[in-house]
């Protein structure tokens, strides 16, 4: 069961380039220790929602809504990113362990001795080899694998309360991205931390996640526990994305289903639910009136006819 007292409460979410709103009125906690996935097809607004969260919007983005506490003036010490690609979030001309170090010296007053012995550890308990010989090593020097265990590192290194882990497993194999996620949730266990993870893998957020924010057009389509909403999708959208995951007792030949249609551009959104255009269940109603969240069955759901899927 979940603590009472969420860590992060956000209301009422909205973010906008040029008046026209991406992200629409989204509301969610995150409480302490869990991980929190946000799903949805590209254009959700997904990695839009974390990045209001760490106050890393980009330049033109409008925002509105509340997020509290707000972490960001604590970058690096409270809330910390995981980002998707590591070779670009390290320096190419300065070793891995002085990267670790300075991350320490940026939230905490200690020695650089200090700090280095902090980041040997780091590096150590993500599961580097010798971590105090591979300090010294720039990250050219180090595997793929290796710089994502560092850029781990350096996320948990000041043990923050939140990680924002933006795809940390694009374009890896399977094998891989279960030792990706494996890790992560390996450092937030050992330092305490909430994870909210950014994904449209549902087969991972089965597996790594606690509760699922389904997004669809910038809002939320429904948000409960993993088991529940994979296992017992209330919303058409969210049994439309779980039909098109293969099926392991199916043909390998089998031809997968699809979502029919695509997602709406944030400027051509429809009337009424943006969904309905893709949606089999759709009635009059889904095109008039956009529907509220509601409460049901310990989750939330935003759909006029829950009650087919």
């Amino acid at each position: 069961m979940l603590p009472p007292e969420p860590l992060l409460s956000v209301r009422d979410l909205r973010i906008a380039f040029g008046g026209v709103e991406v992200v629409r009125g989204l509301s969610f906690d995150v409480h302490a220790a869990e991980v929190l996935a946000l799903v949805g097809e590209s254009g959700a607004g997904k990695s839009l929602t974390a990045r209001a969260l760490l106050g890393m919007l980009p330049a033109g983005a409008a925002r509105t809504g509340s997020v509290h506490p707000d972490l960001s003036g604590a970058r690096g010490r409270r809330i910390a990113l995981v980002p998707q690609d590591a070779l670009s979030a390290l320096s190419p001309v300065h070793p891995v362990g002085e990267q670790l170090a300075a991350a320490v010296r940026s939230v905490t007053r200690v020695s650089r001795a200090e700090a280095r012995v902090r980041a040997v550890a780091a590096l150590d308990r993500v599961g580097i080899p010798d971590a105090a010989r591979r300090a010294r090593s720039y990250p050219h020097e180090f595997s793929g694998g290796m710089r994502q265990r560092a850029v781990v590192a350096m996320a948990t290194i000041n043990e923050p309360d939140v990680l924002i882990a933006d795809e940390p497993t694009t374009a890896l194999d399977e094998e891989r991205r279960d030792q990706v996620l494996g890790l992560l949730t390996e450092q937030r266990e050992a330092v305490g931390a909430a994870l909210v993870l950014v994904t449209h893998d549902l087969d991972a957020v089965r597996r790594f996640a606690d509760r699922a924010l389904i997004m669809y057009a910038g809002r939320m389509t429904e948000l409960g526990p993993v088991r529940d909403v994979l296992d017992r999708p209330l919303a058409p959208y969210t049994a439309g994305l779980l039909a098109c995951l293969p099926q392991p007792h199916h043909p390998r030949a089998r031809r997968l289903p699809t979502l029919a249609g695509t997602p709406p551009t944030p400027d051509a959104l429809p009337p009424g639910c943006a969904f309905a255009p893709r949606c089999a269940h759709a009635t009059e109603l889904c095109g008039r009136e956009e529907p509220r969240p509601e409460r049901v069955d310990g989750r939330e759901v935003a759909c006029h006819h829950r009650e087919k899927v």
